[in-house]
């Protein structure tokens, strides 16, 4: 039984940060009930080979209703009575237009905590625009900061604003209101924009500029690359090495390590002697291939580790000891994080198919035969 087991969140189909953010809330106990079109979306602009594996969408069972029937509002709002979570990841005003909207859900149902996933927020110029993670990042400030000197910056995946500044700061908010509510207090909407999720993530730099430790020409700083012990190193055989000697002790080990204690070097801190010291470093790490140098610094406080790649990581023999990494149904994926000692969390299946265990689920939330009889006989769907 997970930490949120009982709690029962209505998520409404989308791409990115919702369903990640929902996953969480499933990987914890949640009972997730994803509301699906009857047919996929025409266009996500994504070209794919194959059958796309949507790890987010773990979890979960799906109902499929067709929003743009009138009589799918009614069922939904019986569906946001029974419901303690909503996540939604539409643009402002839809919801409201489809008679959904927070107004109407809160009316229904006063202790309902409804989770708005959006990358511009619910107000301001730009909500109603369109936009995806790069985007959002770029109007936060925190892209300008991540790329190579001379060079134009560098999305980091969709990492910081789909997934950490967005789907991850919903999760926090949901079960933020959770407890408010579980306090006595009343629910409310909870409005996660990417932009001020990913502006979050980047508050160390905000500190460190306004202190004057920090240039915003990109890799002249200590965590953009700018610092030679800090930054990523070629092997012989092609790999890479990561070094995070930032501490005066494990940079004195990683000089040891790498043959170069007694070398006539600059200072670790002489910014004019970075130069010197990247070159030395890289002319270490390509003496030797990846393997020999994890051997190197396998017992080491160096602060050395080796580049994995997505494919190389879950057979890592620390990943195997934690169980970092499970397979569910041939598909090789992270396990729940964080770790709860009395109340772990687990995953409950892949992605289902639209409205793959639909009926069951809405019989659990208090839905008989014949009320789901009633839905497949007005056209909302199906539910199997």
């Amino acid at each position: 039984m997970g930490v949120l087991s009982g709690i029962r969140v209505l998520e409404f189909e989308a791409i990115g940060p919702g369903p990640f953010g929902a996953m969480l809330l499933a990987d914890m106990g949640a009972d997730v009930l994803r509301v699906d079109r009857p047919l996929p979306p025409e266009d996500l602009g994504i070209r794919m080979a194959g059958k796309r594996i949507d790890i987010s969408g773990r979890g979960r069972r799906s109902v499929t209703i067709d929003l743009k029937q009138p009589a799918s509002a009614g069922v939904l709002l019986e569906l946001v009575e029974r419901a303690d979570v909503v996540i939604e990841g539409f643009r402002p005003g839809t919801m409201e237009r489809l008679g959904l909207g927070p107004d109407e859900a809160l009316e229904r149902n006063p202790k309902l905590v409804y989770g708005r996933m959006t990358g511009w927020g619910q107000t301001g110029p730009l909500a109603a625009r369109a936009g995806h993670d790069l985007n959002y990042i770029a109007l936060s400030g925190v892209l300008s900061g991540i790329g190579r000197a001379n060079g134009a910056p560098v999305p980091p995946l969709n990492l910081v604003g789909d997934y950490g500044g967005g789907g991850m700061l919903l999760a926090l908010g949901v079960v933020a209101a959770l407890l408010n509510v579980a306090r006595g207090g009343k629910g409310q909407v909870v409005d996660a924009a990417m932009t001020e999720g990913a502006a979050q993530l980047g508050a160390i730099i905000w500190g460190l500029l306004a202190s004057g430790n920090w240039t915003e020409a990109r890799g002249a700083n200590l965590l953009d690359g700018g610092a030679p012990w800090y930054d990523s190193y070629r092997t012989r055989d092609g790999h890479y090495m990561a070094v995070g000697a930032v501490e005066a002790r494990f940079y004195a080990e990683l000089l040891d390590k790498l043959g170069l204690a007694g070398a006539q070097l600059p200072k670790q801190h002489d910014r004019a002697g970075w130069p010197v010291l990247r070159e030395a470093f890289a002319a270490a790490f390509a003496s030797r291939t990846r393997d020999e140098w994890c051997t190197a610094f396998a017992d080491s406080d160096a602060c050395v580790a080796p580049v994995l790649k997505f494919s190389e990581a879950p057979a890592h023999p620390h990943h195997r000891a934690r169980g970092s990494f499970v397979e569910v149904e041939g598909v090789v994926q992270p396990a729940p994080a964080p770790r709860f000692s009395a109340t772990p969390s687990e995953i409950r299946g892949p992605k289902p198919q639209r409205g793959e265990g639909g009926s069951s689920a809405l019989r659990e939330w208090g839905f008989d035969d014949r009320a789901i009889d009633c839905m497949k006989a007005q056209g909302l769907g199906f539910v199997a």
